[in-house]
């Protein structure tokens, strides 16, 4: 099927299917098993079609990337444990005696500081937060949140990321962006009007300050956790292996939280940034693999044993395996939608309501929708902008006006936005992990936040389509 073509009606269904089981169930490796399933007959693929599409998905560049940066992060989170660095971090934090606002606050800070990969930074921010969090009693559902708000929408909005790179490439070649250069301005220009991010992320702190007080499904999360010291309910199951979350430092080992914990994180980012400076693209999986390396001769030579550092390495991995095989399913089920169409016929729905004042803020929910079904930002990202940047140069006259950079910015805030509240995205993923949160727990006490600055971001947006348009 070519990029221009859809199933209809029916390319809907499956992606819904799987949203509307995730919630029922609370299950959403069997609600995304039974999408797939049903998407395949659906399109003629027949009995044999579900085992195809995960051939066919997960033997790609795009998922072999993230599923070895997911193995990378956990392998790296088991040797902190092992060494006894993130049982110290945290032990410096404890002695601070940080308040539930002081605690939620630096989970904030931290996400934003871990810029460079909305991949990594959920995993960090949630590793290396949670025993602090859990301390203050904190739910695992808050600390998800704050993870996943700091990631991506943090990511679309700095120039130096791989995000940034993406969104400015797919502009070149239309209207007036001729060149990557003129594409990084555009990218630039456009950063003041990327308002669902630049909301979810004030958002957070307003929210972790009590400056907004927490409302909806998860009022009543830290409602529990404060109270009856549950972070997480009862039946809940956190999306991460028991071999992480109940790892023990290896006995009579001195902990060193510089060189086993501080200094693998600052390497990780030297590297990540450095190569995208002299490269132009951060080298995130590289750096990961640097550090295993650096960690695993370094615990050797600080006298742990080579088998005791290997079982640790395996135990990483089969920590990530819970991950790993959501993200599988995820991905088969974006493959699924891109074949069957599902983006081209959410876009065909709204063209008879485009006009120059509406242009911005009916792309922006076009993007929220199609992420939403297909859990993928990016994938968004590749099919809007070479429609909504067209259209937004042809009510411009050609020029480079506030409504193009409205346009461009919509696109990116949009597909953020979907990603944010989809079940099936990597990034939720992740972050639920990173956490240890029961996955669905932390999209449904999420949602209500999310929705409330999409909301607001969607005001703005028609509010600068009737200024600019």
């Amino acid at each position: 099927m070519d990029a221009s073509t859809t199933m209809g009606f029916i390319s809907i269904i499956p992606p819904l299917v799987a949203i509307i089981l995730s919630f029922w169930t609370k299950n959403t490796v069997i609600s995304l098993t039974i999408a797939c399933l049903i998407g395949t007959l659906m399109a003629g693929q027949g009995l044999l079609g579900l085992p195809t599409l995960l051939k066919e998905s997960l033997g790609t560049t795009s998922f072999s990337w993230v599923m070895l940066l997911n193995t990378f992060i956990a392998i790296i989170v088991a040797y902190f444990q092992k060494t006894g660095a993130i049982q110290s971090f945290s032990m410096k934090i404890h002695d601070r005696n940080l308040s539930r606002k002081g605690a939620q606050l630096m989970a904030w800070v931290l996400g934003m500081f871990v810029y460079f990969s909305d991949s990594f930074s959920p995993l960090f921010v949630g590793t290396t937060m949670r025993s602090i969090t859990d301390k203050v009693k904190i739910s695992r559902e808050k600390l998800a949140y704050i993870a996943d708000s700091t990631s991506a929408p943090v990511s679309v909005l700095v120039p130096i990321t791989g995000w940034a790179a993406y969104l400015s490439g797919l502009a070149v070649g239309i209207g007036t962006i001729v060149t990557e250069e003129d594409g990084a301005k555009l990218f630039l220009r456009a950063v003041p009007f990327n308002f669902y991010a630049i909301i979810a992320v004030i958002f957070v702190g307003l929210i972790g300050s009590g400056i907004i007080k927490d409302f909806g499904p998860m009022k009543k999360a830290e409602k529990r956790a404060e109270e009856e010291g549950k972070v997480l309910r009862d039946g809940a199951v956190p999306l991460i292996g028991k071999e992480l979350t109940e790892m023990e430092a290896y006995d009579g080992f001195q902990p060193r939280v510089f060189l086993n914990f501080i200094l693998p994180v600052l390497l990780i980012i030297a590297i990540a940034l450095g190569t995208y400076i002299t490269m132009g693209s951060a080298k995130t999986m590289e750096a990961f693999l640097f550090v295993i390396l650096f960690m695993t001769i370094s615990m050797l030579i600080q006298g742990i044993p080579f088998k005791e550092v290997i079982d640790t390495m395996t135990q990483g991995i089969k920590g990530a395996v819970p991950a790993i095989m959501l993200l599988a399913l995820a991905y088969s089920i974006n493959a699924l939608s891109r074949d069957m169409g599902t983006a081209n016929y959410i876009v065909s729905l709204c063209e008879g309501f485009l006009s120059a004042q509406l242009l911005p803020v009916i792309i922006f929910l076009i993007s929220a929708v199609m992420a939403f079904a297909t859990g993928s930002s990016w994938g968004t990202f590749a099919i809007c902008m070479p429609i909504a940047l067209p259209l937004a140069f042809a009510y411009s006259d050609g020029a480079l006006t506030t409504l193009v950079c409205a346009c461009f910015a919509a696109v990116a805030g949009g597909g953020v936005f979907g990603d944010h509240c989809s079940p099936v995205s990597d990034t939720t993923v992740l972050s639920s992990t990173g956490a240890a949160s029961d996955h669905i727990d932390h999209v449904q006490t999420q949602l209500p936040y999310a929705l409330t600055c999409g909301i607001i971001a969607a005001i703005l947006y028609l509010i600068v389509g009737f200024v600019a348009g």
